[in-house]
């Protein structure tokens, strides 16, 4: 493992020697930052991001320093200082030059790698970005902080929509889903949302993820298809969506040891079609783990506990791992080492025991033939000759088994019975394949030291007469034949390369060194002798593709030839161009799978069977034109097809015109460095580049006498405009004194008008201020008159407010007045009601006295009557009889007396009731007068309070009489409560029993004294008068009612 300390350089080389990873961690280089101060300081890396190419990475430390690493050209180079932390970066797809980040001060900043130039500045945050995610277009990118997402357009560096959310909510992540136009967003609270990019229109949202697993999301990854949408938090469960089904369709639980997941990101394939496998879980432990989400098996790990990871990010083409480790250093992981032993293929089925050479084989040794699937006994001695054949012809066996099998365990014969089998090989395998039937040795340092050449003259231009719309695409295919170029010298002059080597370079546009490979290995075996007719087409070539059909179909060729049509038309389009424009990418790749697995003559013959399997539209076309229209489109044609019948012409041609005999077998390139390729005619070669020199030569000659005669010529001009400016300048010397004359005569003129308005503008300003005086002088009389007529508003008022007050303090002495001679009335009423109260009680304790002397003279005479001697029978009866009829008529006159009383009782309540409904009919009349009258004093008070308004200074010498003013109302106002309850009283006390009409008189007056009066002594005192006087209105009613039972009891005593 190579370190690197960046110290204060701004620029140098990552590694000063070819880096080798380990198998064990595969680290590529280490970086750290350390200050070069007296006391050293580690300056921490805090992201890390690359660009769509993966070769290039961009850093940036906690002071703001962003550096660019390339890992292709082997360079870094520190881009920018921004003296805050970095807090996200990310870079602009669309400019390749340009990135984004974002600060700790909330704002997003462009800045171009080249110029190192601020290119713009967008603020609008209002917490720390911690995400930026750029579409695949380039042409916008979502900033994500934990309160809002914004929506950026990247061309204007204006922002184009605001996502604000729920503090309680917040913001998990927001990011565009590759390759597609739809924006996710992520909140904490579980929810996920799809929008559409361009209208913000939500798609869907997914559902809540299930009960049995719930966790709360924390980081989210995608694969590159945007299919599948991998989630993960405080929990060693992940959640894998198929966001096409929205629903979870995989619950990945990860090892016990796992209690939180920090950061998620799929690896990806250049295989896999987007459709990533392999998804990096980095732990609470700082180790990243890689697991296959189809087979839920870990495949390798990154970090450890004693060095752990804070952070990561994986190139696109899935080389290169960027780890920002928890000491501040940066390390850079190798995925193909990491991934060596996993990709390694299994170890062949068929093992092979070889005999030991020249061993004589004694008659006590025991012999053995291992089989599949038996085991042969031990054979004696006088066998040997039979096993000795029988081993040698396991060693052929062996040797043609050595032949096919492939060094990662691949077999040849295999591959090609499951390719007549199927067809074609599996996509998923295809490339890993194709590697292993073309044995590319991968020399990574050869491949460099071409690359390093940089683009071959011969295709600096290539766009004008190649028109490629992906500039990536461009630069691959033009890296790529610079490298043939500069591997062999005829590559710069074959006008056909481009064509040759475009369909590989745009299926391995991510894997350049295969790339190369596939092509040299294609140039080297199946474009053998094409190079010794240069610049020629192959003659030989094609007269073995016209031997084969004539052999096989005569009648075709025949009419090839009627109509004057060779080879060079119906046979090299489809060789030169490898059959790319006849086929779709489909056919294409099914075509060369079985190219790859059989012999180099199979592509010559691919050419004989695609115009046998065309005979039929071929046999119809008579023109030239049609011929060539033909052979450099598309055409309805099965390619299974065409594949079979290249099988059968390889079998069914005769060896003297088969091209397999005059074709060598398949030859690797070299390991270590690519083999010299010199099949062509060399001295043509070199006197085309001689003539190109010379002509380059001459051409350049010939600029340079062109730019000789123009400088010549302009030097001619200049010494001819040269004179005429001088010839000029003289005849405009007299006309600049003229009219330096002409200006002088204005300027003294203006200078006199320039006094003459500063003198008016004097006058002007000093009429001005006499103006502003005299102003100032009105405005003081008008101030003056206003504050004098206010004085005696004020006054007035004043003399208004204390007329008031002497009428309210008139008012309030004559209610005084009223309210004495009301309790004096309202006391003579009172003193007449008790007198006739008293009258009445002495009445009815006289008659109750002479009713209880009469009975008791009667039981006084019973008494006698009952104890005196009884005379004789008929005195007794007749005295008897006497006695009887007379208590009869005494208890008959008793009885109506009685209902007499009761009946002027009845009468007496009835008067006693009406008495207090007009009572109550005059109190609601006195309360309406009184409302009235205060309603009134409200007016008046409103009025004041609308005339203090203005005088707010005077207020303070009224208080006193407001304050007295407001104590009277509310004691009028609080005196109003218990009138209510009179009514209530008054029925309580008329229904109460037999009252007398004085008496209840007697308690209504003495209620409305206690409403009237305010005095707290006599309030009291008539209080306990009341009580005193219903306690003896009490006693009496029990002492008549005791009386009235006696009474009705007695005559029925007498009856018995």
């Amino acid at each position: 493992m190579q370190s690197i300390n960046l110290g204060n350089k701004e620029s140098g080389k990552i590694w000063h020697r070819k880096p080798s990873p380990a198998t064990r961690d595969g680290i590529i280089v280490n970086i750290i930052h350390n200050t070069s101060d007296y006391l050293p300081k580690v300056l921490r890396f805090l992201n890390v991001a690359f660009d769509s190419s993966g070769d290039s990475l961009i850093a940036g430390d906690h002071q703001g320093n962003i550096y660019v690493f390339d890992l292709y050209g082997n360079r870094f180079n520190l881009v920018q200082r921004t003296s805050q932390a970095c807090t996200a970066l990310a870079f602009n797809l669309h400019r390749k030059s340009e990135f984004l980040v974002a600060l700790a001060d909330y704002s997003i900043k462009c800045f171009d790698t080249v110029t190192k130039q601020l290119v713009s500045w967008m603020r609008g945050h209002e917490s720390s970005v911690f995400s930026i995610s750029v579409h695949a277009s380039g042409r916008y990118a979502i900033t994500t902080s934990s309160d809002t997402a914004q929506l950026w357009d990247l061309d204007t560096f204006q922002r184009k929509r605001k996502l604000n959310i729920l503090q309680s909510v917040g913001i998990q992540k927001v990011f565009f889903l590759p390759l597609t136009n739809t924006i996710l967003s992520c909140f904490k609270d579980n929810s996920i949302f799809a929008w559409e990019c361009d209208t913000l229109v939500c798609k869907y949202q997914l559902p809540a993820p299930p009960e049995s697993s719930s966790i709360l999301y924390k980081v989210f990854a995608v694969t590159r298809d945007g299919q599948i949408l991998a989630a993960g938090g405080k929990s060693n469960h992940l959640h894998l969506w198929c966001l096409e089904a929205k629903q979870v369709f995989r619950i990945i639980q990860m090892p016990t040891k796992v209690r939180a997941i920090r950061h998620l990101e799929f690896l990806p394939d250049s295989f896999d079609a987007g459709s990533n496998q392999v998804l990096g879980v980095l732990c609470q432990d700082g180790i990243m783990r890689f697991v296959n989400i189809q087979t839920c098996k870990l495949l390798f790990e990154i970090g450890s506990l004693d060095e752990g990871i804070s952070s990561s990010a994986i190139s696109p083409h899935g080389r290169y791992i960027a780890s920002i480790m928890e000491n501040g250093s940066l390390n850079i992981y190798s995925v193909q080492t990491l991934t060596k032993e996993i990709n390694k293929p299994p170890p062949p089925l068929v093992k092979v025991i070889e005999d030991l050479p020249k061993r004589k084989v004694n008659s006590g040794d025991l012999k053995m033939k291992v089989t599949s699937g038996r085991v042969q006994r031990p054979a004696k001695s006088r066998e040997n000759k039979i096993q000795a054949r029988i081993l040698k012809q396991d060693l052929t066996g062996n040797f043609e088994n050595k032949k096919n099998e492939f060094s990662d365990g691949l077999n040849k014969k295999r591959l090609q019975i499951l390719l007549k089998g199927y067809g074609e090989y599996p996509m998923k395998y295809r490339m890993f394949i194709w590697r292993s039937l073309l044995q590319l040795p991968e020399n990574h340092t050869a491949f460099s030291n071409l690359i390093d050449k940089g683009i071959h003259v011969a295709f600096l231009n290539l766009q004008k007469k190649y028109p490629i719309k992906s500039r990536k695409l461009l630069r691959v295919l033009q890296r790529t034949l610079s490298a043939l170029a500069h591997w062999s010298t005829i590559f710069s002059d074959t006008p056909y390369l481009p064509l040759l080597a475009f369909p590989f370079v745009k299926l391995f546009q991510n894997n350049q060194l295969i790339c190369f490979e596939v092509v040299a290995t294609l140039i080297i075996n199946w474009c053998q002798h094409w190079f010794e007719y240069f610049p020629n087409p192959p003659i030989n070539i094609l007269s073995m593709i016209e031997n084969v059909l004539a052999f096989h179909d005569k009648e075709l060729l025949q009419h090839f030839i009627n109509h004057d049509i060779t080879s060079q038309l119906y046979a090299w389009p489809l060789l030169e161009t490898v059959f790319s424009e006849v086929l779709t990418r489909e056919e294409w790749l099914k075509l060369f799978d079985n190219v790859f697995s059989n012999h180099p003559s199979f592509l010559l013959m691919t050419v004989v069977a695609y115009n046998i399997c065309s005979r039929a539209p071929l046999l119809n076309c008579n023109l030239k034109d049609d011929f060539e229209y033909f052979f450099h489109h598309r055409n309805n044609l099965d390619i299974s097809a065409v594949i079979r019948e290249v099988y059968r012409l390889m079998d069914t041609t005769p060896t003297d015109i088969h091209p397999d005999s005059m074709l060598d077998v398949f030859v690797a390139l070299t390991k270590g460095q690519y083999p010299v390729f010199n099949q062509y005619p060399k001295f043509i070669v070199d006197r085309q580049t001689q003539e190109r020199e010379r002509i380059r030569i001459r051409d350049d000659e010939l600029d340079y006498l062109r730019e000789r005669q123009a400088v010549e010529d302009m030097q001619a001009e200049l010494d001819q405009q040269r004179v005429e400016d001088e010839a000029w300048y003289q005849k405009q010397e007299p006309l600049r004194k003229a009219e330096e004359t002409r200006r002088e005569t204005p300027l003294q003129e203006e200078e006199m008008m320039i006094q003459q308005r500063q003198k008016l503008a004097a006058v002007k300003r000093e009429l001005k201020v006499k103006e502003v005086h005299l102003q100032d002088a009105a405005r003081r009389r008008l101030l003056q008159l206003q504050q004098e007529q206010r004085e005696m508003e004020l006054r007035r008022l004043d003399d208004e407010i204390e007329r008031k007050v002497r009428m309210r303090d008139r008012d309030i002495v004559a209610t005084a007045k009223d309210l004495e001679v009301r309790r004096l009335e309202l006391g003579s009423q009172k003193s007449l009601h008790e007198k006739n109260l008293t009258r009445n009680q002495e009445a009815i304790a006289k008659e109750m006295r002479e009713d209880a002397d009469a009975n008791k003279r009667k039981v006084d005479l019973e008494d006698h009557m009952f104890h005196r001697p009884i005379g004789t029978d008929q005195t007794q009866n007749q005295n008897t009889q006497k006695l009887i009829e007379q208590a009869c008529l005494n208890t008959d006159w008793r009885i109506q007396a009685l209902h007499k009383q009761r009946c002027d009782d009845l009468h007496r309540n009835e008067c006693y009731q009406e008495v207090a409904k007009l009572l109550q009919k005059n109190r609601k009349k006195e309360m309406e007068v009184l409302n009235a009258v205060m309603e009134g004093e409200a007016k008046k008070w409103e009025e004041a309070e609308e005339q203090d308004f203005h005088l707010k200074s005077e207020k303070k010498a009224a208080a006193p009489s407001d304050a007295s003013r407001r104590w009277f109302l509310e004691n009028e106002i609080h005196a109003q409560h218990p009138c209510h309850k009179v009514p209530r009283c008054q029925d309580e006390w008329v229904a109460s029993g037999r009252l007398p009409r004085t008496s209840q008189l007697k308690d209504i007056s003495e209620m409305e004294s206690l409403t009237q009066i305010s005095l707290n002594q006599r309030k009291t005192h008539w209080d306990t008068m009341e009580w005193d006087l219903m306690e003896r209105v009490r006693n009496l009613r029990q002492r008549l009612a005791t009386q009235a039972r006696n009474r009705c009891q007695t005559p029925h005593l007498l009856a018995t």
